[in-house]
C-alpha cells in the first residue's frame, strides 16, 4: 500500500507560526522532502524533530521526484515543505503533486502560514476577487507586457517581487495603470516587517528609504 505526501505549510518568518497539526505530522512521517536541508533543519532543530530528509527544488525536481516518488510507492509517508509557506505556491512542489496524483497516492494537505494570502489579508484593499500572479518576470520587457495583460483585471494583484527590482516595478505599474491603490508589504511576520499602503505614485516615495533587502509582495486594486 502506498504511503501518504502530505503537504505541510511551515513559518514564513515567524516560527510560532506552525500549526500543532503540521508539528505532529513532521515528527510522524519517514521522510522530509525540502528545498534546502539546512534551512529545514533550522526548523525542525527548534521543533525537536529528528528525521531524515532529501533535498528537492527547481534544479533537481525531476531526478528526485522519482525518488520521492519511489518511497511513497513503496509505504513511506513523505512531508514536503517549502523554505517558507505552503508548498506548490510558485514553486515546484506542484510537479511532486502532480506526479503523485498520477501514481494514485494519496495526497493530502496540512494548512497553515500563506504569504499571499496573508499580505492581502492585511492590505485594506478588495478581497471578494484576486489574481495571485506569483513571481514577476525579471527582464523588464516581459514584465511589462504581463501587467499590460492584466489592466483588465477586475480583482486586487498580488505579486512577489524582489528587493532590487521592486522600485522599478512600481513605476512600471503606474504607468501601466494609472494611480490605483496599492499595498507593499515587506518581509512578513520578520522583526522589520512593513505595510506600506497608498497609491502608487506616494508608493515610490514611501518605500525609497526601505533596505535593498527581504521580499515584497505588491498588491495593486482596482481603480475607485
Amino acid at each position: 500500500m502506498s504511503g501518504i505526501l502530505y503537504i505541510v505549510a511551515t513559518p514564513i518568518g515567524n516560527l510560532e507560526d506552525i500549526t500543532l497539526r503540521a508539528i505532529r505530522i513532521l515528527k510522524e512521517v519517514d521522510l522530509i522532502a525540502c528545498e534546502d536541508t539546512r534551512h529545514t533543519g533550522k526548523l525542525l532543530a527548534h521543533l525537536q524533530v529528528k528525521k531524515r530528509m532529501i533535498s528537492y527544488f527547481e534544479h533537481n525536481k525531476m531526478s528526485r521526484g522519482v525518488e520521492i516518488i519511489r518511497e511513497l510507492e513503496e509505504g513511506r509517508n513523505v512531508a514536503l515543505v517549502s523554505d517558507a509557506g505552503t508548498p506548490g505556491v510558485s514553486d515546484p512542489g506542484f510537479n511532486l503533486v502532480v506526479s503523485a496524483i498520477d501514481k494514485g497516492i494519496s495526497v493530502v494537505p496540512i494548512p497553515g502560514p500563506s504569504a499571499a494570502i496573508a499580505a492581502l489579508s492585511a492590505a485594506g484593499l478588495p478581497t471578494d476577487q484576486f489574481h495571485f500572479v506569483g513571481f514577476l518576470p525579471q527582464k523588464e520587457g516581459k514584465k511589462r507586457k504581463l501587467l499590460e495583460s492584466l489592466k483588465g483585471d477586475s480583482g486586487t494583484l498580488v505579486f512577489y517581487e524582489s528587493p532590487f527590482r521592486i522600485r522599478k516595478t512600481i513605476q512600471f505599474a503606474h504607468e501601466i495603470f494609472g494611480n490605483r491603490p496599492v499595498a507593499a508589504v515587506h518581509e512578513l511576520t520578520k522583526i522589520h516587517e512593513g505595510i506600506f499602503r497608498g497609491n502608487l505614485s506616494e508608493l515610490e516615495g514611501l518605500i525609497e528609504k526601505v533596505p535593498e533587502k527581504g521580499e515584497w509582495l505588491l498588491l495593486i486594486g482596482r481603480t475607485p
